[in-house]
C-alpha cells in the first residue's frame, strides 16, 4: 500500500514525533542517571530511588519502541499506559489540573498526533469522517 503522507504533513509529524522522542529520552535517562533533581521531586511524590529507575527504564523502552517505524504503534500504546500512571500521580497528590494532571495527556496527544500524522495505518486505524460521507460508506457496505 502506498503512503499518501505529504512532505509538510510528514515534516509536521517528524517534529511532533522527535520533540516527544527526545523529551522521553532526556527525562527516562536523567532518571537512569538518579539526577538530585529528578529522585527529590519524585521521592517528594512518594516513589522511592529504586522506583524512580525502573519508571526511567519503562520510558525508555517505550520510548524506543516508538521512535522505531516498524514498532511504533506498540511503543505508542504503551506510553499511553505509561504517561496515563503520571496523570493517576498528579490527581492522587491533588496537582493543578491545567499544569500538572494534564500535562501527560498533552504529550499524549504529541506522540499520538505524530504518529497519526506520519502512518497511514494509524490514520485509518482512527478516521475522521463526517456523518454524510459515514452514512454513504454504511449504505456502499450493505449493497456488497
Amino acid at each position: 500500500m502506498k503512503d499518501s503522507t505529504s512532505k509538510g504533513r510528514l515534516w509536521t509529524a517528524r517534529i511532533m514525533s522527535g520533540l516527544f522522542t527526545v523529551f522521553m529520552l532526556f527525562d527516562g535517562i536523567t532518571k537512569l542517571l538518579k539526577l538530585e533533581s529528578v529522585i527529590k521531586p519524585s521521592m517528594e511524590m512518594g516513589f522511592s530511588v529504586q522506583h524512580v529507575v525502573v519508571i526511567g527504564v519503562l520510558g525508555l523502552i517505550s520510548t524506543i519502541l516508538y521512535a522505531i517505524p516498524q514498532t511504533s504503534i506498540w511503543g505508542a500504546v504503551l506510553i499511553t499506559g505509561y504517561l496515563g500512571g503520571a496523570i493517576v500521580t498528579h490527581i492522587r497528590l491533588d496537582d493543578p489540573l491545567f499544569t500538572h494532571t494534564l500535562s501527560p495527556v498533552y504529550f499524549a496527544i504529541i506522540a499520538w498526533g505524530g504518529l497519526y500524522l506520519r502512518d497511514e495505518r494509524v490514520r485509518n486505524l482512527f478516521r475522521f469522517q463526517n456523518a454524510k460521507h459515514a452514512n454513504e460508506s454504511k449504505v456502499d457496505h450493505n449493497l456488497t
